[in-house]
Order: structure tokens, then sequence, then C-alpha cells
């Protein structure tokens, strides 16, 4: 006798957080997970639901969640929002979430690479992530006019823990904390997923920030300077500066009030705001 239908879960809907559920659905709809997007499934139903429960959705909420996968997250999402709309880019896993969720008709499958697609107002974002895709996807997903409320993403432990415990940043962690607030909830075991990861998972709750943490007159500007760089992260400051916006780089750190001697991932919010606004026009170096 298998495990009993969660609350969430419609009468004869199938739950591809169950393994042996799950790998019969890829195998109806000729997939198989795929290393180099990151696909490793969530496979322990009580874990997903408590990942549900954590993010603190509410029932008039609508919710974005990207890299749906075959909607092991999404039935938990769909039994708690108004609608979800679920972004996934591999086609076979399209087909199976369509499966899964065609009795849920508050959930709109939608196919396609989240960071090319137009993206509908949400009031929460939610999914699971490769590492590769944060520093791009998070200032989409939050850099907009209408931002979501709240983001909760599951990703790998160690980016969790550098998101919420800066002083090793990264161009992600940077993006986190110039949009929201970010606490990492709790881990996700290695076993929990399917094929199992080479890492531990965290799940990271973010409280969107009404207004970016640094006043600059160009985001998009702001983040292609730190991105630059971020490519020297084991360098100085002083020698960096000089790569990437002329000579005098030790003395622009000195004037935004930072030891040329520092490495990038040593920086606060305020200092790299002053940094760029020290560094003026770097584009056209």
């Amino acid at each position: 006798m298998g495990p009993p239908i969660a609350d969430h879960l419609r009468i004869g809907q199938l739950d591809p957080a169950d393994l042996e559920t799950l790998q019969r659905l890829l195998a109806r709809h000729g997939a198989r997970p795929v290393h180099r997007l990151g696909q490793n499934f969530l496979v322990d139903p009580a874990l997903r639901d408590r990942v549900a429960d954590a993010i603190g959705l509410e029932p008039a909420d609508e919710v974005l969640e990207v890299g749906a996968g075959p909607g092991a997250l999404t039935v938990a999402l769909a039994g708690k929002a108004r609608r979800v709309t679920a972004v996934e880019i591999d086609p076979r896993l399209v087909a199976a979430l369509r499966e899964v969720t065609a009795q849920a008709d508050n959930v709109d499958a939608l196919p396609g690479d989240v960071l090319r697609l137009p993206l509908p107002r949400t009031d929460v974002v939610a999914g699971n992530i490769p590492y590769y895709l944060t520093g791009a996807l998070l200032p989409r997903l939050l850099q907009r006019d209408d931002p979501p409320r709240s983001a909760a993403l599951v990703v790998q432990r160690e980016v969790a823990e550098r998101w919420t415990q800066p002083g090793d940043w990264s161009l992600s962690t940077l993006a986190v904390q110039v949009f929201a607030i970010p606490e990492l909830r709790f881990a996700l075991p290695r076993d929990a997923f399917w094929p199992v990861p080479a890492v531990e998972s965290a799940l990271v709750v973010m409280a969107v920030r009404p207004r970016p943490a640094v006043e600059v007159d160009d985001l998009d500007a702001f983040f292609r300077f730190a991105e630059r760089i971020f490519q020297f992260r084991r360098k100085q400051l002083g020698g960096i500066l000089a790569r990437v916006a002329g000579p005098g780089g030790a003395e622009k750190a000195r004037g935004a009030g930072i030891d040329p001697a520092r490495r990038p991932q040593t920086l606060g919010l305020a200092e790299w705001e002053a940094l760029y606004r020290a560094a003026g026009n770097v584009e056209s170096n």
C-alpha cells in the first residue's frame, strides 16, 4: 500500500514527489534528468510539503514557479494559491507537468526559458534553480516595476549560506542583497532528490525590498560593472579597477573609502555603491 494522498492533491492526481510515480511518469514522456540543466527532482513528499508551507502563501496569491520540472512543488503550490504559472524549459517535462496538473484548473504550464519569456505579474516567486542561473535570474525576477512580495528558492546549500551570511560575496549574493532580505530556512539532504546530487540544497525565503538597496542611476550598468569586477575576484581592487576603469584604479578605490588591497568578495552594499560611483563610466573602457 502506497503513502496516503496529501491534502493538497486531488483524488487520482499523480504526485511526482513519489519516486516510483515520477519514474513511470518520465518514462511515459520519454524524459530523463538532464545534468547540464541541473535537473535533480525532489522525491520526498513530506519535505516537499514542508517547502511549500515555508513559502508562506496566501489564498489570493499569484505564484510564478521557475524550473517547475514534472510538478512536484507545483501541485503543492496549487493547493495553497489562487493561480500558479509554472515555467519549464524542457519540453518533455512540460508534457509531464501538464499530465500531473491536468486536474488543477489554477495551473498554467508555460514552456520556455524564464530568462526570455514575458513574465506575468506575481506575488511570490518559487522554484528549485541551478547555480549557473542565479546571477542572471535574480535581477530578471526582482528588478521589476511591480516586484513580487517574496521569493522562495531551493539552491545549493553553499550558495544559500553565501546569500544569507555575507562575507564571501558573489555576483548572485550582490543581486540578492540589493533586491531582498534573505533567510535560510532549512537544508534539504542530497537523498531527497533524484538523481542524487553531489551537494546539499537549502531553502532560502527572501522578503523583497520595496526599492533596491543601492541608489544608482542605472541598475543594469551597476550589475554589469559588478560582473566585470567579479571576473577578477582573486585579485586586489586597485588592480581590477585599473583594468576595467582605466588608470588610477587604486586612487578610485581610495576615493570610495575602500582599501585598494581588498578583494571584491569582501565588499558590502554601501561599498559597492560607492565603488560604482567612484569608477565613473566604465562601459566605454
